[in-house]
């Protein structure tokens, strides 16, 4: 029996042995055999492939080329400075994140560029869907080109044919003079997200789109802070669209040392059917053949007389003296901004903050006589907090507009002006709403100067109240006719 013991005893420690060893080389296989951490996390991690503070411009653009054309979620973790010498190109279903501490700075070490990043289907006018940049910190670093491979598209991060884009939690720096910081036209379903964009061009410029949300921003911009400009400068879009249902909300504009444009520019366009000995100047837009073609000429105000009707399908060709661009393939005459609301705004700087335009100047010809009006309105301003104290406008306009709304908002010595670019005869009427706002100057405001021959404005105030007892309000008419119904002294008893 103890024999029998000793036996088993025995059997049992090389059972154990055995299959303790083989447990531990299973283990050892299984450990050789795991995925790469990027592989296993479900992203790129563009430092494991070379992406460095170290590297070239050239390089670095390169691995990041690398990295898009693969698609799905790519990572930046290290931080440090990154230069990047050219244009990174984004694909469908693509997200780029920069963690923090991660700054990326243009170099031209291989000439000066345009785009940093630029969606893939931009060249061709082909949608890009469901993209995401989180966390670009970009330095311009004087590197800029206004004009690159598609004429008016002019962002250092640039959108052109995009669907379902989300541009979050970024920083843009050292504009000058010629680049707009974003820049996305022909989209549906924008969404940016908490920025801080400074330096002496336009912020965030879009053209034409629907569904747009841009939240969470603060501007110090020498020129527009946001441009909402489907009708724009032939340089300062590649297409028309209208642009609308958009929300812009908890934005500050605080000053720059170089200020021209407002804190939200808005611009309307239209424009005729070409016909034979049609005269034309700079920027100035047709209807032909199925296509819109404008005019791209030197900034003199020089009028030319079009015999030859443009027909061609792409690009520039000159005709009679004229040098026009194939600008789209499309029949529309009008590109207007409508339904927008601005919330929760905070105005520091001096300028003009919203401006509702047409153009008539040797950059841009908005309005072709006789064509139809390019109407804009539903132009909300609720809780719109004017902070400088400088007297200027709250809202100059030049375009037509139906509707605009001003609620919850605490103003100054703010007036909203009407003035008349020389291409329009007549303007449609206007109808203003202002409602629980706080009035905070002292003295006489003129509430409206209508400064617009034959137009017609109908005010309706409610709710308001005035914090100093002398305050009163008045409205100048001008050549035209202003239609009052108010609760502010001053203005109860205007007929």
């Amino acid at each position: 029996m103890k024999m029998n013991i000793k036996l088993l005893l025995s059997f049992f420690l090389i059972m154990l042995f055995v299959i303790t060893n083989s447990l531990l080389a299973q283990t050892k296989a299984n450990k050789n055999s795991l995925p790469n951490i990027a592989s296993n996390k479900g992203f790129l991690d563009l430092v494991d492939l070379g992406f460095s503070p170290t590297a070239t411009g050239i390089n670095n653009v390169k691995v990041l080329q690398a990295a898009l054309d693969k698609g799905g979620t790519i990572i930046v973790s290290k931080p440090g400075k990154y230069k990047v010498s050219g244009t990174a190109y984004i694909g469908d279903n693509t997200s780029l994140v920069f963690g923090n501490g991660v700054i990326l700075e243009k170099s031209d070490e291989n000439g000066r560029f345009t785009h940093v990043f630029l969606n893939k289907g931009a060249l061709t006018r082909t949608y890009n869907y469901n993209i995401t940049i989180t966390g670009l910190n970009l330095n311009v670093n004087g590197v800029d080109k206004p004009i690159d491979m598609i004429y008016g598209l002019r962002g250092h991060v640039a959108f052109f044919y995009v669907k379902d884009l989300k541009i979050e939690r970024f920083r843009i720096s050292g504009l000058i003079n010629g680049q707009f910081a974003v820049h996305v036209c022909t989209f549906e379903d924008l969404l940016i997200d908490d920025g801080i964009i400074k330096g002496k061009k336009d912020g965030i410029h879009l053209g034409g789109g629907k569904r747009f949300k841009i939240s969470n921003c603060v501007f110090q911009t020498g020129d527009d802070a946001i441009a909402l400009v489907p009708g724009d400068w032939v340089s300062a879009n590649p297409e028309f669209g209208n642009l609308e249902d958009g929300i812009i909300e908890n934005c500050s504009d605080i000053p720059d040392d170089y200020l021209e444009g407002g804190f939200a520019k808005i611009v309307a366009s239209a424009w005729i059917d070409w016909h034979p000995n049609i005269e034309v100047k700079h920027g100035d837009a047709v209807v032909s053949n199925g296509k819109i073609y404008r005019v791209v000429a030197n900034l003199d105000n020089k009028v030319y007389k079009s015999v030859t009707q443009p027909t061609f399908d792409k690009g520039m060709a000159v005709l009679d003296s004229i040098n026009w661009l194939m600008f789209q393939t499309d029949t529309i005459h009008t590109a207007v901004v409508r339904n927008v609301i601005f919330r929760d705004i905070n105005l520091h700087s001096v300028r003009v903050p919203f401006q509702l335009m047409s153009y008539s100047n040797k950059w841009a010809h908005s309005y072709y006589p006789g064509a139809r009006h390019p109407i804009q309105g539903d132009i909300t301003l609720d809780n719109v907090n004017v902070l400088s104290p400088h007297k200027r406008a709250l809202i100059s306009i030049t375009t037509p507009c139906d509707i605009i709304t001003i609620k919850n908002s605490t103003l100054k010595a703010n007036s909203i002006d009407f003035g008349h670019a020389k291409d329009y005869d007549k303007y449609p009427d206007t109808h203003i709403n202002i409602s629980n706002c706080v009035f905070k100057s002292a003295g006489n405001l003129t509430l409206i100067n209508n400064n617009s021959p034959r137009k017609e404005i109908y005010l309706k105030t409610s709710g308001n109240i005035s914090i100093e007892k002398d305050f009163s309000a008045s409205v100048n008419q001008g050549a035209g006719k202003i239609h009052v119904d108010s609760d502010l002294k001053g203005l109860k008893n205007n007929p």
